[in-house]
């Protein structure tokens, strides 16, 4: 009757063993969901990045010559924000997305902003901007290419300082 009883109480403590490892299982996995990779944000980050610093290298000159292309381009940035918006657990890459639009930050609406106010933009101004922008951009790529605590690290303390 005792060994009867005891075999019970092991069965029952094996099973409670069994459900917390699987809760604690499944809570862990909840809280590393992360977007899965995606081809068309990665293509379209690297086209943005490419067709950016491009443009913004023409700054020098008169913005109203490249207003067209800047609206185009701004258009295009607005487009990846409404899909990455909408892609599940993709909180890190749509807030990236967010302030490189943002005209009141200093990335790529902030420089056509200033570009378009100011009608021509100094060289080494310029320049600078392009690193600053080069450098949001790599980040949202590198997360794309490779969705790791690292690269999410990375963009959340860009993010920090932006």
């Amino acid at each position: 009757m005792i060994f009867k009883a005891t075999i019970k109480k092991m069965v029952s403590i094996k099973k409670s063993v069994f459900i917390m490892t699987l809760v604690l299982v499944l809570s862990s996995c909840q809280s590393l969901k992360t977007a899965i990779f995606d081809q068309y944000s990665y293509q379209q980050a690297i086209s943005i990045k490419v067709e950016s610093l491009n443009l913004m290298s023409d700054a020098d000159q008169s913005f109203s010559v490249y207003e067209v292309e800047v609206q185009d381009l701004l258009l295009e940035l607005q487009k990846m924000i409404e899909y990455e918006k909408n892609k599940p657990d993709n909180e890190v890459s749509y807030a990236m997305w967010k302030v490189l639009a943002n005209k009141e930050k200093n990335l790529l609406a902030g420089f056509f902003k200033r570009w378009k106010d100011g009608g021509k933009l100094s060289e080494t101004f310029t320049n600078e901007a392009k690193l600053q922008v080069a450098e949001a951009l790599d980040l949202i790529i590198k997360y794309e290419a490779q969705k790791n605590k690292t690269n999410e690290t990375n963009i959340l303390n860009f993010l920090g300082t932006n």
